[in-house]
């Protein structure tokens, strides 16, 4: 594998925030950002009867993914109108329920008004939802802080139900809201909630194609912790400190068209960022650093039909496994763009909402009706498994300790290799 400046810099900043080697999933894309578990064997066969270690209900529709860090798990979720942060133990057992503002409901049959995923750092747990409320919590559920970002800075004009999750820089925590009008990133110190920058973000995009529900990512290049952001027809690089823009790149929209708004979020590969857009329909990966627009100089190559619209890529060992929001699955080779395999799995009316995880040497992706399909990560499509609990699933899976975590719309499933019950 080609080891890059920006791959070191990911490194770094893992092991800065104390995951690196260990067994955590302390943002929705797991331990690196990038769809890659941690080390270790994970089931490939289970159903609703076998090889589950363990079901929970959970308060009102599920959608955000969970996170783990230790023996801990967290969700965001509803319940008698407010939004809820929950927390239970890697044996299903709940340890506390914290209500956070008035719950407001989603408007798309698949979504609610917890779409955002927490994210943890080992000492305080971010959670954000569409009412605007952004909290922090510490590991037995008190509130530290909570601010509410649409009181603060103005209404969410989003068309559809918030999407972007927080996520965390060394020293602070971070929301991208980019939206029809006045777009905005703002950060807050982690500990005590003090306002530390908000940046006006206003590409001038039209109509739908100004909104995004994609998530950021956070790196450090050298010593520079750095953000990346996708949406508005730009990828835009920020000094994480400051929220000062250092570079973007434009043109995913040339023709203007109104409705391209972001679903699917960036993916880093190496010394690229991968930016799929248009619905789905491109893929455009871009060389990181410089300075002001780079668009002419930092675009390596765009490929055209093999995105998705919802589904964020898997990176590992220099390929991008791509998920359509079909079933279609393509490899591809990043750093020329070239396709190294293609497949897809069985038709169904039904579609993928979750992201694919790579997890020990195979590739797993999760239907809307919940039935998990499993692909031996390799130099062809193959698959190995398809496995269904038969509930309506939009989370994406967490590998943790040799166990997989699905959220369905209503429970939280844990599987594992061996029959407990």
């Amino acid at each position: 594998m080609r080891v890059s400046v920006a791959l070191c810099g990911l490194v770094l900043s893992c092991f800065s925030c104390g995951i690196l080697g260990a067994e955590n999933w302390p943002t929705w894309r797991g331990p690196a950002g990038t769809g890659v578990a941690g080390a270790g064997v994970f089931p490939t066969r289970w159903s609703r009867d076998e090889h589950v270690a363990w079901k929970q209900p959970i308060p009102g529709k599920g959608t955000s993914t969970p996170t783990v860090w230790d023996e801990r798990v967290f969700l965001t979720g509803q319940e008698q109108g407010h939004n809820l942060a929950i927390c239970l133990d890697l044996n299903g057992r709940t340890l506390w329920r914290t209500a956070i503002g008035e719950h407001r409901a989603g408007k798309h049959r698949k979504a609610s008004g917890s779409n955002p995923s927490s994210v943890v750092d080992g000492e305080y747990v971010f959670v954000y939802f569409k009412s605007g409320d952004l909290a922090c919590l510490d590991f037995d559920g008190k509130i530290l802080w909570q601010k509410n970002l649409q009181r603060m800075f103005g209404a969410d004009t989003l068309w559809w139900d918030l999407g972007t999750s927080p996520v965390l820089t060394r020293e602070l925590v971070v929301i991208a809201c980019i939206q029809s009008e006045d777009s905005y990133v703002v950060a807050f110190q982690k500990g005590s909630g003090t306002l530390a920058w908000k940046r006006a973000r206003n590409l001038g995009a039209p109509l739908e194609a100004a909104q995004s529900y994609a998530t950021p990512i956070v790196t450090t290049l050298g010593d520079r912790e750095q953000l990346f952001i996708l949406g508005a027809d730009h990828v835009t690089a920020h000094n994480a400190v400051d929220g000062a823009e250092m570079w973007r790149v434009g043109g995913l929209n040339p023709q203007g068209e109104k409705y391209f708004r972001s679903i699917s979020s960036p993916v880093l590969a190496g010394d690229l960022l991968l930016a799929p857009y248009a619905r789905g329909t491109t893929m455009t990966a871009i060389r990181l650093g410089g300075q002001g627009d780079v668009t002419e100089s930092h675009v390596e190559w765009t490929r055209h039909g093999i995105a998705a619209d919802v589904p964020t890529p898997v990176f590992a060992d220099g390929r991008a496994y791509v998920l359509k929001d079909r079933g279609a699955v393509t490899c591809i080779e990043t750093r020329t763009g070239n396709t190294l395999w293609t497949g897809e799995v069985e038709k169904s009316r039904q579609g993928f909402s979750s992201s694919p995880i790579l997890a020990g040497r195979h590739l797993y992706i999760t239907r809307e009706d919940g039935k998990t399909f499993v692909l031996r990560q390799g130099d062809e499509f193959k698959l190995v498994a398809s496995n269904t609990l038969g509930e309506p699933t939009y989370a994406t899976p967490v590998f943790v300790n040799g166990r997989i975590l699905i959220r369905t719309q209503e429970h939280l499933y844990c599987i594992t290799r061996a029959q407990t019950r």
